[in-house]
C-alpha cells in the first residue's frame, strides 16, 4: 500500500469527516519536555466539536504514569479521552505469564520504567536465571546505543529466552534530538534469531485496545510522525492517517514539499491521506 500524503494547513481541514482520533504522543503532542501547544489546541478543539481523542503511546510506562507526566509537560486532561500504552500491555503479558506464581524477570531499561511490573509478583535476576526478559529502553539513552547490548543479547540467545519489547519504537524526539529506544534493542536480538514479543504500534493488538475507549461504528484518523509504527499501523488496519511530518522524520524528508512527500512514503511503501507541519488546527 502506498500513497503520497496531500498538504493542508491543519486538522481542522479534515476533522469533519471522523468521529474519533487515535494519536501519537511523542513528537506529535510534546517533544520530551513540553507540550506543543497548537497541538494540544488542535485536540481540545476536536473533542469540543467532533468526537473522541485517544492517545496511543509505545511508551514503556502504565497509562496513569503517562497522565502524570503529561500534566507535568502541560498537557490538560481535557486535550483527550483515554491513554493507550504498550507498557500496559506488556504488564498484562507478565502477569499471564506469571500465572499466579513468581516470575524471574531480567529487567533492560531505566529505573523510570520499572513501574511496568510494580506490585507483580517478579524476582529481578540476570539473564542466567531469567524466565523472560523484559525491554523497555536503555539504560542511558544518552550516552549508550543499542550496540552496546550485544555481549548480553548472546547470553540470552543462548538461554533462547524471550524478549518482551514494550516499546517498539527504534528512536524518540526528546529535546530536539533523537534518543534509541526498547524497539532497536529488540530488532538486534530478532537479528540475532531471538524471540522477542512486540506490544505496541503497528502491531494490530494495540488497536484492539485503543477501539475499545472509542466505541463501535466510528470513522477514526491516526495522527502520527513516525512511518513505521504510526503510519504503518494505521495502513495495516484500514484507518487513514494524518502524518505529522516536522517530527521524527524531518531530517530524512528535507523540505516539506508533495514531491518530498512522494519520496519518502514511496521509500517505505506506506500511505496517508494528508500531512501537516506540525499538528495544529
Amino acid at each position: 500500500m502506498t500513497g503520497s500524503p496531500i498538504l493542508v494547513a491543519g486538522l481542522g481541514v479534515l476533522a469533519a469527516d471522523y468521529d474519533a482520533l487515535i494519536c501519537d504522543v511523542w513528537g506529535v503532542v510534546h517533544d520530551g519536555t513540553k507540550a506543543h501547544a497548537s497541538a494540544v489546541e488542535a485536540l481540545v478543539r476536536f473533542r469540543e466539536e467532533r468526537g473522541r481523542v485517544v492517545l496511543l503511546t509505545n511508551a514503556p510506562r502504565p497509562p496513569e504514569g503517562i497522565r502524570a507526566m503529561l500534566r507535568q509537560f502541560g498537557v490538560p486532561d481535557d486535550a483527550y479521552d483515554a491513554i493507550v500504552t504498550s507498557g500496559g500491555a506488556a504488564r498484562d503479558d507478565l502477569i499471564l505469564r506469571a500465572h499466579g506464581g513468581r516470575l524471574k524477570l531480567m529487567h533492560i531499561g531505566p529505573e523510570r520504567d520499572t513501574p511496568v511490573f510494580e506490585g507483580l509478583d517478579v524476582e529481578l535476576t540476570g539473564p542466567e536465571d531469567a524466565d523472560v526478559v523484559l525491554c523497555t529502553g536503555l539504560y542511558d539513552d544518552d550516552v549508550e546505543t543499542p550496540e552496546d547490548y550485544l555481549g548480553i543479547l548472546g547470553q540470552m540467545k543462548a538461554r533462547a529466552l524471550t524478549m518482551i519489547c514494550a516499546n517498539p519504537d527504534l528512536f524518540a524526539p526528546r529535546a530536539g534530538k533523537l534518543v534509541p529506544c526498547a524497539g532497536g534493542i529488540a530488532k538486534l536480538y530478532e537479528n540475532m534469531g531471538g524471540s522477542v514479543a512486540y506490544y505496541g504500534k503497528p502491531k494490530p493488538p494495540i488497536y484492539a485496545t485503543a477501539l475499545k475507549a472509542i466505541g463501535e461504528g466510528a470513522r477514526i484518523l491516526v495522527i502520527g510522525d513516525a512511518l513505521e509504527t504510526d503510519i504503518a499501523g494505521a495502513n495495516i488496519m484500514g484507518f487513514d492517517a494524518l502524518f505529522v511530518a516536522h517530527g521524527l522524520h524531518k531530517d530524512e524528508l528535507g523540505d516539506l514539499t508533495p514531491e518530498g512527500l512522494a519520496t519518502l512514503f514511496a521509500h517505505h511503501g506506506l500511505a496517508a491521506r494528508a500531512a501537516v507541519d506540525v499538528l495544529k488546527w
